[in-house]
């Protein structure tokens, strides 16, 4: 299956056809929000998308990173349901308590320290982190709100050869407790939810390659955040401050970041596989977001595998 961007004249606009087979093709309007991350697909109904349309949407998340369906006035339950059709969806976090919701969905309310406002990539701290997000707001402030995304492929590329040989090399630990440790033991008494099939109890540190090859493209990209890397191993505490910094930086230069303002009806798909992201905490009226998450798989790197608790 192969992608193929045609413009439509002047400017980023273009469209995007997505053949499944010989006999099987589609067309999406695709309107590219920056030269290497994002896209608009406007004019689609994710309600009553065709198995081939379901098919052309996952081709341009692998190939844009980060695409925004416009006009979508959905329900949870109509949230739920369009994500499966994208993959396997997972328990909405693996440690919070959402409430009244469905067990798919993790809710960001402000009203409850629900903010984001860290760059991070989601549930790194998980062996399997996952590998989509698709996420629409339900309450949103008059101004301020907006979500940015880094291209991890972007900042990988354009890193020097030297630099890019070096991240090859390393293994990072990522560590959910500074964020979500006191709340699973004190809120949740130690009974989180289920994640890979299996109950979490406690957040163990895992360990990530640096860079991390993508399972569907074979691109290569950061795959480090400041959310919950803690270390990179095997040097000094000197030494993985310094890197962490240098590729953190580098990272989220303005020309690897695309910036979404949200109105309601936006549904935002990304791959968590080559992104991270960050919302803007610049408001003070409420501000509620829903999101599903699709499984993972444990990330591989230029040497293949890593051993998450090695």
């Amino acid at each position: 299956m192969t992608v193929q961007v045609r413009k439509a004249g002047p400017g980023p606009a273009g469209e995007i056809s997505a053949a499944a087979s010989p006999r099987t093709g589609v067309e999406l309007d695709v309107r590219r929000l920056g030269p290497h991350i994002g896209a608009q697909l406007p004019g689609l109904d994710v309600t009553a998308l065709t198995d081939a349309q379901i098919s052309a949407v996952r081709l341009a998340l692998a190939e844009f990173k980060m695409l925004v369906l416009p006009g979508q006035f959905i329900d949870d339950a109509e949230h739920v349901r369009f994500a499966q059709r994208l993959g396997e969806v997972t328990f909405g976090h693996p440690v919070w308590d959402s409430g009244d919701v469905p067990d798919e969905i993790y809710e960001l309310d402000s009203a409850d320290g629900g903010f984001a406002d860290v760059w991070h990539t989601d549930v790194t701290f998980m062996p399997t982190p996952p590998a989509v997000s698709v996420l629409r707001p339900v309450v949103l402030p008059q101004t301020g709100g907006d979500t940015n995304w880094a291209d991890g492929e972007a900042a990988y590329a354009s890193l020097a050869e030297p630099v890019r040989r070096l991240a090859d090399e390393l293994v990072a630990v990522h560590d959910g407790n500074r964020e979500f440790g006191y709340y699973l033991r004190r809120r949740r008494s130690g009974q989180g939810n289920v994640w890979d099939g299996s109950q979490v109890t406690e957040l163990q540190p895992v360990r990530h390659p640096v860079v991390r090859v993508h399972p569907e493209t074979g691109r290569k990209a950061l795959f480090v955040n400041p959310g919950f890397t803690s270390h990179i191993e095997g040097v000094s505490d000197a030494e993985s401050r310094h890197l962490l910094d240098l590729f953190y930086a580098h990272l989220t230069k303005p020309e690897h970041i695309v910036r979404h303002r949200w109105t309601l009806g936006d549904l935002v798909l990304w791959d968590n596989r080559s992104t991270a992201h960050y919302a803007n905490r610049d408001y003070t009226e409420h501000r509620v977001m829903h999101r599903v998450t699709l499984r993972g798989d444990h990330p591989v790197g230029p040497h293949g595998l890593v051993d998450p608790y090695a």
